[in-house]
């Protein structure tokens, strides 16, 4: 009998990940600043856009935040044993090296910044990194992330241990 060699063990899931391009236009922005409420005119006009010093319409600053959302995603699909049901979405801050615009093209670099438990549950920190065509930084985003329970809950225990109606 021939001995066979082990299956190499499952690769790791990915701690880093390239993601884009995203290509910004003025509709997308146009109507994220709506969903906002924000009416400022360099978020739809470009010449008011222009005016100000900008080459195009200017995105939210927090635009970027849905990037890398779909970013994160991508990360954290290739997890076998995470899912975003039950995940809660703790905190998010953004650091800008410049405005992104509608014309930009941005690629996004999410990675896995950081692992720790919180209350038996998984906690994660999630940098993505933004870049246009030149390759030059335009933002970061960082998040964190509460992961679900790995294990069910316990039911919970009624209000009232006797049974009664009252409260």
């Amino acid at each position: 009998m021939t001995e066979r060699p082990a299956p190499p063990p499952p690769a790791a899931p990915p701690t880093v990940l390239r993601c884009g391009p995203y290509a910004l236009d003025r509709e997308r922005i146009a109507a994220f600043a709506a969903a906002l409420g924000d009416p400022h005119p360099a978020y739809t006009d470009p010449a008011a856009a222009r005016a100000l010093g900008h080459p195009d319409t200017l995105a939210p600053p927090t635009y970027l935040a849905t990037l890398a959302a779909h970013a994160e995603d991508q990360l954290l699909s290739a997890w076998d044993d995470f899912t975003t049901d039950g995940a809660v979405h703790r905190s998010q801050s953004l650091r800008h090296a410049r405005p992104a615009h509608a014309g930009d093209t941005l690629h996004a670099t999410v990675r896995l910044a950081g692992a720790t438990t919180l209350a038996d549950r998984r906690l994660l920190t999630v940098e993505c990194a933004f870049h246009d065509a030149d390759g030059l930084w335009v933002a970061t985003t960082t998040s964190s992330l509460l992961c679900p329970a790995t294990a069910p809950r316990p039911g919970r225990r009624p209000l009232d241990p006797t049974g009664s109606e009252h409260p």
